[in-house]
C-alpha cells in the first residue's frame, strides 16, 4: 500500500485515536503512517467483540448452571482464549481446559489460583465467583 492510500475514513472502535500502519513512501521505502482506520476494519472489530461477549455470556450461564468453572467465564470476559491464557500462565492448554470442570476448579491450590488471578488481573476471590 502506498502512503497516499492509507485509509483515513475513521473508525469508531478507535475512539478518535489514530493507529500506525506501514506503507510505501514516495521513495519506495516502508514508513510508519498514522491512520484513522476504515469502515471494514470497524465492522470486523465489532463482530469479533460481539462474538467474545456472546462466549462470555454463554460461559456465565453455564457457570450458574454448574456446568463450567468461573475460569472459563473470566477468560472470555477478558477477551482471552485458551492458547493466550496458556501462554500467559505458562500452563499446558489441556490443563486449562481441565480446570474448566467445576469439580477440578474447586480443588485448585491457592498458588495456582493466584497464578490465574495474576494473569487475568483479578484477585483470587474475584476469580472464584461470577455475579448473578
Amino acid at each position: 500500500m502506498r502512503e497516499s492510500d492509507v485509509p483515513q475514513e475513521g473508525n469508531r472502535t478507535l475512539d478518535g485515536h489514530r493507529k500506525t500502519v506501514f506503507a510505501r513512501g514516495a521513495d519506495g521505502r516502508l514508513k510508519a503512517v498514522a491512520s484513522a482506520g476504515w469502515e471494514v476494519e470497524e465492522i470486523v472489530t465489532r463482530q469479533a467483540v460481539e462474538d467474545l461477549e456472546r462466549l462470555a455470556d454463554d460461559a456465565r450461564r453455564r457457570v450458574l448452571a454448574g456446568q463450567t468453572s468461573p475460569l472459563e467465564y473470566h477468560m472470555h470476559r477478558l477477551r482471552m482464549d485458551v492458547p493466550l491464557l496458556a501462554q500467559v500462565t505458562g500452563l499446558w492448554q489441556w490443563r486449562i481446559r481441565r480446570h474448566f470442570r467445576p469439580a477440578v476448579f474447586a480443588r485448585l491450590s491457592p498458588a495456582l489460583l493466584a497464578r490465574y488471578g495474576e494473569a487475568m488481573g483479578l484477585t483470587v476471590a474475584a476469580l472464584q465467583r461470577v455475579d448473578a
